[in-house]
């Protein structure tokens, strides 16, 4: 039982060509017709860098739609579809730095935004907390989502504290109004790449944080629509996701010979993970690795979330092979309902008094 690939076909009878059998080939009809329908919408600037990746480097089973405010950038990103929201007001030259202009913008534009989300069993939203259009327009996106019937997913980071006070107090705010309008709420508070690679140069910085994003909403998407060795169903994701409130991100990676333990370790110890999970509701967890990936590696990550997790808390995971990775194994864990460990503040997203001390308590 070398390879994980090799004991999920021997032991479980996964074969890598299906003949075509009457019977199988209605069942691929059906599994095509039933399979879920994922939607990425990318708002303003950095929402749009991240569908414009994706867009170019494939993302398995999803449709992406990129939307803004500004014209210029709009052409230039690359997505299956785009809409340029806030014609009248905003005559296509961006929202000025201003969210309620991108909430209006997005609002004129409802009916088309609704339109290019109708049959989606899932909504991802992604953005850059704090301009004007993504601010402003995802929200309005997430609501829309929601009221169609979708699990709606936000994945959104926050900006660096050089950005100025403004722009955090704008994250701020719309982070409270994408609180209330989604299913799960991912946070990426891009401060803290500064303790994973420190003294990085600025442009290096925007440049680290788009990469945290992309990762994020690829490694999410793929872990429901990818063909994995371990698959998830989206029911199982929508058991976790539903109403998982605020939720946090690690990411780990190694090519050591340890290489599983090193990996999980790194993302349970993120920077980006600044919250004790021990209280969470729920985790995802997406280990991708080369051929060679053992299942023991796999449950090695498994296990190491699950102990530190409350015994009731529901842990969905999955493994799927990527050979660009060589030898390395990387782990993508996100954990749900962590909102009471954490107080949206003006300044920024920050722990609360008894978690901090825990921290601290924990540390000595």
């Amino acid at each position: 039982m070398k390879f994980l690939k090799k004991v999920l076909e021997e032991d479980i009878g996964i074969e890598e060509d299906i003949e075509m059998t009457p019977d199988n080939k209605e069942l691929l009809e059906y599994i095509q017709q039933t399979k879920a329908r994922i939607v990425v919408v990318g708002c303003g600037g950095a929402g749009n860098n991240t569908i414009t990746r994706l867009t170019t480097e494939g993302i398995e089973g999803a449709t992406t739609i990129a939307i803004n405010t500004d014209a210029q950038q709009l052409l230039r990103t690359k997505a299956d579809k785009k809409i340029l929201i806030g014609k009248k007001l905003t005559r296509g030259l961006g929202a000025g730095g201003d969210p309620k202009k991108g909430e209006e913008a997005a609002k004129e534009n409802a009916e088309e935004i609704k339109a290019a989300i109708q049959d989606a069993d899932m909504v991802f939203i992604t953005c850059g907390l704090g301009g004007g259009t993504g601010t402003g327009s995802a929200p309005v996106v997430a609501e829309i989502a929601k009221k169609l019937g979708a699990l709606t997913v936000a994945v959104v980071t926050l900006p660096f504290e050089m950005e100025g006070k403004v722009r955090m107090r704008n994250a701020m705010q719309g982070l409270e109004k994408l609180k209330e309008r989604v299913d799960t709420l991912v946070v990426i508070p891009n401060e803290k790449l500064f303790d994973i690679v420190p003294h990085m140069p600025i442009k290096m910085a925007f440049k680290v944080a788009d990469e945290v994003l992309i990762n994020a909403v690829k490694g999410l998407v793929e872990l429901i629509t990818k063909d994995g060795l371990i698959n998830v169903d989206f029911a199982d994701v929508k058991a976790v996701m539903s109403n998982g409130g605020m939720a946090m991100i690690g990411i780990g990676e190694s090519d050591g010979e340890k290489r599983a333990k090193e990996a999980i370790n790194m993302a349970l110890n993120s920077p980006l993970l600044d919250v004790d999970i021990d209280g969470a509701k729920g985790a995802l967890i997406h280990v991708m690795g080369p051929e060679d990936m053992t299942l023991e590696e796999s449950r090695e990550v498994v296990s190491a979330v699950s102990s530190r997790l409350d015994p009731e808390a529901t842990i969905i995971w999955g493994a799927t092979i990527d050979d660009s990775l060589e030898d390395t194994l990387k782990v993508l864990l996100v954990v749900t309902g962590v909102q009471s460990r954490l107080e949206i503040t003006p300044d920024g997203l920050k722990r609360k008094k008894k978690d901090e001390l825990k921290k601290i308590k924990r540390i000595i």
